[in-house]
């Protein structure tokens, strides 16, 4: 039985970008199953003492931009250090990668996630809008629109809801965070340890 890695994320969140791709292929490696779960972070932020960016001392800001600076270029992935459209709210991606993912499975879901990062972090685009979010889903060779109305669906806002209670659940205070074998490891910078994990 393959091992199960539980992934809380938020796609808004440039950490998380940082790791996808990497969690992705290591997963791929290891046969290990993604239980993806996307939450709404500020929401946890309440519940943890996190602060948002905006809130945060002038000091912890400034240094926020080295490290997104230095890991932009370490990995090779493109990043804007001050997204047009930031701060963003993550809610409306979220449901719509909860939507494919009831429709498509995991792999789709996590594949526009993938878009939906790289479209916020590298391209400058709005993924609070939802003609935006539409786009990306057919892109990816989805029917955008009907994702969209469905994201906005009772059952997908309950299971959005459901993974934040999750994550409270499992004292998460940040994202990205993975969880295996009820190993908790915070950030993309402990992805090296993500996989001794699945290596066990």
């Amino acid at each position: 039985m393959a091992k199960i890695c539980e992934y809380y994320f938020a796609p808004q969140s440039p950490w998380a970008y940082f790791g996808h791709a990497r969690l992705i292929a290591l997963a791929k490696q290891y046969d290990v199953q993604i239980d993806m779960k996307p939450i709404d972070l500020p929401k946890l932020f309440s519940v943890s003492g996190g602060l948002p960016l905006a809130k945060r001392p002038p000091q912890r800001q400034a240094y926020r931009l080295v490290e997104l600076k230095r890991w932009s270029a370490h990995l090779g992935l493109p990043l804007n250090l001050q997204p047009k459209f930031s701060p963003a709210s993550g809610d409306a991606a979220s449901k719509l990668i909860i939507a494919t993912k009831f429709a498509h499975g995991t792999d789709a879901a996590l594949e526009l996630t993938s878009a939906i990062m790289h479209a916020f972090w590298a391209e400058d685009k709005n993924i609070m809008d939802a003609d935006t979010l539409a786009g990306l889903a057919s892109a990816a060779g989805h029917d955008g629109a009907a994702l969209v109305k469905a994201s906005e669906t009772t059952s997908v806002q309950n299971e959005y809801e459901q993974f934040t209670n999750d994550a409270m659940a499992a004292s998460v205070f940040g994202a990205p965070w993975y969880i295996v074998d009820g190993e908790a490891f915070w950030g993309q910078d402990r992805l090296d340890f993500v996989e001794r994990a699945f290596q066990k």
